[in-house]
């Protein structure tokens, strides 16, 4: 299709028309900060919330896979969907790219549009559509999705060319609107950002009235204005001694920034903005004293269970239900994020559990082995327990000198 061409190229807002596009939904927020996902990027808690969940959706292997009749499965690299998920979704991302772009839309907005370009009923392209220039009609319980091209041309595409990756949905087909249920937060955290900016571009000297008795001209009340500001304004100035004259009077008429708590206003937002986003502050580089390394260790692995794992299970069963056909999926086709490449670092603690539970008889070798997503050998189904103790499938075959006694 040549009028997919555009989506290579970055748009930009080019007219009025764009611009409310743009800031449909939106809105300033009680702190008087115009919040879309452009701004909400220059916080830098929200920015590295985003980052956190959008590199860790990128850098876990997302693999498609065929169940063995043994209960395993293997790679299916012989079907079409495998490279593109895999490798190379179109020609100018990699999969990682692809799932990180994926990964941010999903964190701002709850939704990610991906058109499938299909060619004789086969997917050939994973091609990534703004979220913006992509509008949701329902109808009759069907949904379809107008997508909005250059120079302000409009086209429907029905909902088998559109794989739509929805987060929290009120309604069922739409993801809530994730900038708007944070505006406030993140309204304020920008407002504290800019007033620290501006009270420092000032001399960290807070805003005030110079009195005198003397009645002043215009051109007079111009000139003190002037000179006041060139020798106390800006940084390099801060922290000089002024001198009054002609009986002025400085008066203050903001707020202290110790009265008003501004520090720990700002370290209050960094957690509310990760509370937004469902990001543990530790993940942003954000802890208290009290952090130690064993604590820091269990916080990085509610991470990966709080936080990233229903983004993936999300992932996998939309890729599953829009990339795969009713009889794929009914032959035991499915994808899956390798998860176990994030816990290398507690391999140790891993290790020791399972040798426990297969000391006891709990598990078996094929159940270990598929807890660590390998395959399963012939005889591993068998479950052993030390010599001294009765063999749980064939009791009468245990060591009756072992039997407990009353």
């Amino acid at each position: 299709m040549a009028w997919f061409k555009f989506f290579q190229k970055k748009s930009a807002i080019t007219n009025s028309a764009d611009i409310w596009r743009e800031l449909l939904g939106q809105a300033s927020s009680k702190a008087g900060i115009p919040i879309n996902h452009k701004t909400v990027l220059q916080l830098t808690t929200a920015q590295s919330c985003a980052r956190v969940i959008a590199e860790d959706i990128a850098q876990l292997p997302f693999k498609l896979f065929r169940d063995r009749p043994d209960g395993g499965s293997d790679p299916a690299s012989d079907h079409a969907v495998y490279e593109l998920i895999k490798t190379k979704p179109n020609d100018w991302q990699t999969a990682f790219e692809l799932r990180e772009q994926i990964g941010l839309h999903l964190v701002l907005t709850n939704d990610a549009y991906i058109w499938l370009n299909r060619v004789r009923g086969g997917i050939v392209e994973l091609l990534p559509l703004e979220p913006q220039n992509v509008k949701v009609i329902r109808k009759d319980n069907e949904s379809s999705y107008e997508i909005s091209l250059e120079g302000g041309q409009k086209q429907i595409l029905p909902k088998s060319d559109i794989w739509h990756i929805r987060g929290p949905s009120w309604n069922g087909w739409q993801g809530l609107d994730g900038v708007r249920l944070m505006r406030e937060a993140v309204g304020l955290a920008l407002a504290l950002e800019e007033h620290g900016s501006r009270m420092f571009s000032n001399g960290a000297t807070v805003g005030g009235v110079l009195s005198t008795d003397q009645s002043l001209n215009t051109d007079q009340v111009k000139a003190l204005r002037e000179s006041w500001e060139a020798r106390q304004s800006g940084t390099a100035n801060a922290y000089k001694t002024a001198v009054m004259w002609g009986g002025m009077k400085w008066e203050p008429m903001a707020t202290a920034n110790d009265a008003a708590q501004f520090l720990e206003t700002r370290r209050f937002q960094v957690e509310e903005t990760c509370r937004a986003f469902k990001v543990m502050p530790i993940m942003v580089g954000h802890s208290d004293k009290t952090t130690t390394y064993a604590s820091a260790e269990q916080m990085f692995l509610a991470h990966l269970r709080n936080t990233m794992g229903p983004w993936l299970s999300r992932i996998e069963q939309s890729a599953d239900c829009n990339l795969l056909t009713d009889g794929e999926r009914k032959q035991g086709y499915h994808t899956k994020f390798m998860r176990n490449a994030y816990l290398a670092s507690v391999a140790t603690d891993r290790a020791a559990f399972y040798a426990q539970m297969y000391g006891i008889g709990a598990l078996n070798p094929n159940e270990i082995r598929a807890l660590e997503d390998m395959n399963p050998y012939a005889g591993g189904e068998t479950y052993r327990v030390p010599l001294n103790m009765t063999d749980p499938a064939n009791p009468t075959d245990g060591n009756s000198n072992n039997a407990a006694t009353p």
